[in-house]
């Protein structure tokens, strides 16, 4: 009788949700009706044309046999199959039938070709990404580099995707092209395997490391010294968060490079901005400022392909801990990999499955998927499980460029550029023609905008730098502009039985260089930093180099036997969350600008919490500690905001909110939503208000000394300036390298960091407690003026709010689509550098920028018992009933089951399709 009972209630449900979906398709095309300005009328059939069916029989040319398609009630696929061509054939028919506007959109960033769907607003962005060249980099990688059997299911992948678009017209394939087709008669093209290759170099640019902070440290010269960037940016603190590998190390065979690696180049892993040939580390040249400006704004115009803002505040968490201290006795592993939001998500849960694992069908697999590229990057086969922490390595360089009239500086001789004219087809107007140039070191990124093509007349160096001239320009080195193998790493890891195997196909994984993090079924747990790293030569990557001298270039790669790894170590967990990834007597530099391991640390911390005295970890536990919103920042500061005498009643009031806090940053939490505005504001007055207009976020103007002035104060005119950054890339961030910056002086009360010039409102601070006190007092009427006068009725996720948006039209398109396409504002806890890292920019508002995108939990005793979730849902076409249909449950920190076994996934099944030849 139970179960009669279930299926009634399921009928019910079924049907609101039934009826629900009815009035959302009429909403729906009401709005649509009321877009009149586009003279458009859509049907009801014009909204479902593109859902994908999921159920009865498809016929597709080219499969050998039959191919099952089972989904289950969040519509997330499975997929069985007799061959390995079959299986990624239907692959890339699924995705397609899911997400095919999201492929779309990704091809054409990742090739430059944005302007062809969208028009002229894309020009300079294809500019941009153009002379990047990702897509020539991705064909050569397709035809010199990849194995025979990974073009193979390239090409088979590339047919089921071909397969799905053939015959249809745009709105059949997606609501998206119904909307374009107001303005374009754009139509997609076929997919081919080289664009699913480029993906990686889409996923390698959003993961690059530090370049954001080389450009950053440039432009802070103007207006602070060595000694003050060297504060902003402190060393690890190696004694307080520990590194990732700890009893493991590297592969003896290093120390037969180590005397290499101390010549050419092993170098300090701290933090800081010494150590380049750019004006002997002090002030960056005026036309260098102007330059790298503009550079700035030019990589703030790139958009996010899936992976987002770039810069220390983003990042990762993965952990495993073996099974003697698990409650199932063998290992549990965890990741929530934190990425810039999008709708829908960048990941796309299947699993992949050979009816009978064999040498015609290899792979039994299940996890996280990007559409666009077969395979699986994050999950589980029957044997392994893996996750994935971007590593953050130094495989950025940017050089200065001295031009000679049709060439440049190098080495005293004038080489000239290697140069390629690119063609840009514009919809709806005149295709434009550029030309690339490029350098012995990479490509010119100062081509590529109007404030770029020359720099400032007052452009000075050392005195051992050439004649300035016309000006300097900057050219980009980059790991991921070299063909390479990363693709076949994703197959490798896919059917990967045992750590060997796991590192080998490890060594393929040469961008982006993350941290992998391993367990197995036979209750072993490890570690591999993969990746392809430089050796550099005379400097140290922190600041742009001369690259008219050839002693800056690289002069190779760390040896792949000589990257960190760990296996099965004594305390019987591993934690990666973006810190550092060995000790500093490692012989090579990995970079500069790791995470400061907040969360690292705190996920440490919550372990030897559970296990000490014996205690066990359960799977629901570790979703516990991936939920958890604990901010590291306010135990160090809550007990000395508590000590000032505050004289204002209104601002004591909100003080008070702060006694007693336990530091947890939940959604409904008032303390939370305070000491987040306190914190904005203290880095705003010590440090933000110092930065220069490079720096700081847009319209935020101040009246500042003038940048290089040497007369006494009083006698200097005050200039405005106002900001020009990006809200999510301006600093000071908030993110844990500012822990380390206020950490460093909190005991020195007159640090000259805690002087901020009084306004006609304030009076000047010269101390610690006088800046805090301002600061709190600026953060009860900010709150005020966000929140309202009542204390009471403030909380945490009213000020930080998540908007799910679609691609493209969800952020450019006139509003009512805005408002079709988009979801949200979700009220969200968790913040910056808390392991619930619902990332926001201190300096840009309280807005979420990042989140973490998906949250698994595997469990190596019975895989079937494994969880996951994902941001929004398994489909991108809006109004689907699994659009997102996992983002509240995501809110709440709830996990969905994860079926694997075939009686599991047969358990689980709600639609069946069947795909034949």
């Amino acid at each position: 009788m139970p179960s009669n009972t279930t299926a009634s209630s399921g009928h019910k449900s079924g049907k609101k949700k039934g009826r629900r979906a009815r009035l959302i398709v009429i909403v729906l095309v009401l709005a649509i009706v009321a877009g009149i300005g586009y003279g458009a009328y859509w049907s009801i059939s014009t909204v479902r044309a593109s859902y994908p069916q999921t159920k009865g029989t498809i016929k597709l040319d080219g499969l050998s046999g039959p191919v099952d398609v089972k989904r289950d009630a969040n519509g997330i696929p499975q997929i069985y199959a007799e061959s390995d061509a079959d299986l990624f054939m239907a692959q890339g028919f699924v995705q397609a039938q899911d997400r095919f506007w999201e492929m779309d959109v990704r091809r054409h960033t990742t090739s430059g070709r944005l302007s062809e769907m969208f028009g002229k607003s894309q020009v300079k962005t294809d500019e941009f990404l153009r002379t990047l060249g990702w897509h020539r980099v991705a064909q050569k990688e397709y035809d010199t580099k990849l194995s025979p059997e990974t073009k193979k299911y390239l090409q088979a992948y590339a047919k089921g995707v071909n397969s799905y678009l053939k015959g249809k017209d745009g709105k059949a394939i997606s609501l998206e092209y119904a909307a374009l087709g107001f303005t374009n008669d754009y139509k997609p093209q076929e997919w081919t395997p080289v664009d699913s290759v480029a993906w990686l170099k889409a996923m390698a640019w959003d993961l690059r490391g530090n370049m954001q902070d080389e450009i950053d440290r440039s432009l802070m010269t103007s207006r602070l010294g060595p000694s003050q960037i060297k504060d902003l940016y402190p060393e690890y603190p190696y004694d307080r968060n520990k590194p990732i590998v700890q009893e493991g190390a590297y592969n003896s065979v290093t120390k037969k490079y180590e005397a290499k690696g101390s010549a050419t180049g092993s170098q300090s892993q701290s933090g800081g901005a010494a150590g380049t040939g750019l004006a002997g580390g002090t002030q960056a040249p005026d036309g260098l400022q102007s330059q790298l400006s503009g550079l700035s704004d030019v990589l703030d115009k790139v958009p996010d392909v899936g992976l987002g803002p770039n810069g220390n505040g983003i990042g990762s968490n993965s952990w495993v801990v073996s099974g003697d201290h698990t409650i199932t006795g063998k290992p549990l592993l965890a990741n929530d990999p934190h990425l810039s939001p999008q709708l829908p998500s960048v990941w796309y849960q299947m699993g992949l499955h050979c009816r009978a694992v064999d040498k015609d069908c290899q792979y039994d697999v299940s996890g996280y998927t990007f559409a666009g590229m077969p395979g699986v990057v994050i999950g589980h086969n029957k044997q392994i499980a893996w996750g994935m922490t971007n590593l953050g390595a130094d495989v950025t360089d940017l050089y200065l460029e001295k031009f000679e009239g049709d060439g440049y500086e190098y080495d005293d001789k004038v080489l000239p550029f290697k140069s390629r004219v690119e063609t840009i087809k514009v919809a709806g107007g005149k295709s434009k023609k550029i030309t690339v140039r490029e350098t012995g070191n990479g490509p010119l990124l100062s081509d590529r905008d109007d404030e770029l093509v020359k720099v400032g007349k007052k452009a000075t160096v050392d005195s051992a730098a050439p004649d300035r001239g016309d000006g300097y320009g900057v050219s980009l080195r980059w790991t991921a502009l070299k063909p390479g193998k990363s693709m076949d790493a994703v197959f490798e890891l896919n059917k990967a039985k045992d750590f060997s195997a796991f590192r080998k196909a490890a060594s393929s994984f040469e961008v982006p260089s993350q941290n992998l993090i391993y367990a197995d079924t036979k209750g072993h747990i490890g570690y591999q930093a993969p990746g392809k790293i430089p050796v550099r030569g005379k400097g140290d990557g922190a600041l742009p180099a001369p690259g008219w001298d050839s002693d800056y270039r690289w002069t190779g790669y760390i040896p792949q036997a000589a990257l960190p790894y760990e296996y099965d170590p004594k305390r019987g967990y591993i934690v990666t969350a973006n810190q550092a990834v060995i000790s500093d007597k490692y012989p090579y530099k990995l970079t500069a600008d790791w995470g400061y391991g907040a969360r690292s640390q705190r996920i440490t911390d919550l372990i030897q919490s559970k296990t000490k005295n014996g205690g066990k970890v359960s799977t629901e536990d570790m979703r516990t500690m991936q939920m958890d919103n604990s901010s590291e920042i306010a135990k160090v500061l809550v007990p000395k905001l508590l000590k000032i005498d505050v004289k204002d009643s209104y601002v004591r009031e909100a003080q008070k909110l702060l006694e007693g806090w336990d530091y947890t940053q939940d959604a409904d939490s008032a303390a939370a939503a305070y000491f987040n505005s306190v914190w904005r504001n203290i880095l705003k007055l010590s440090i933000g208000n110092k930065l220069p207009k490079e720096l700081r976020v847009k319209g935020q103007c101040l009246s500042v000394e003038p940048a290089g002035n040497t007369g006494p104060a009083d006698e200097a005119e005050p200039v405005r300036e106002c900001g020009q950054r990006d809200s999510a890339t301006a600093q000071p961030d908030g993110g844990d390298r500012y822990y380390e910056v206020i950490r460093s002086i909190l005991d020195d009360e007159d640090n000259d960091w805690w002087k901020s010039p009084g306004t006609r409102t304030d009076a000047e601070t010269k101390t610690r407690d006088q800046l805090f006190g301002r600061a709190m007092e600026d953060a009860r009427w900010d709150l005020t003026a966000k929140l309202g006068k009542d204390v009471d009725t403030w909380s945490w996720g009213r000020l930080h709010r998540l908007t799910l948006k679609n691609q493209t039209l969800g952020v450019e398109g006139p509003g009512w689509l805005q408002f079709m396409l988009n979801r949200g504002p979700f009220k969200l806890g968790g913040g910056e550098a808390a392991v619930n890292a619902t990332g926001w920019n201190a300096a840009g508002g309280y807005g979420v920028q990042w989140v973490p995108s998906m949250r698994m939990v595997v469990n190596l005793e019975d895989l079937d018992k494994s969880k996951w979730i994902n941001l929004t849902g398994a489909s991108g076409h809006a109004y689907s009933a699994h659009y997102t249909d996992q983002t509240s449950k995501w809110v709440k920190g709830e996990l969905l089951p994860w079926s694997f076994s075939p009686n599991a996934v047969k358990k689980n099944t709600k639609d069946a399709l069947v795909l034949r030849p």
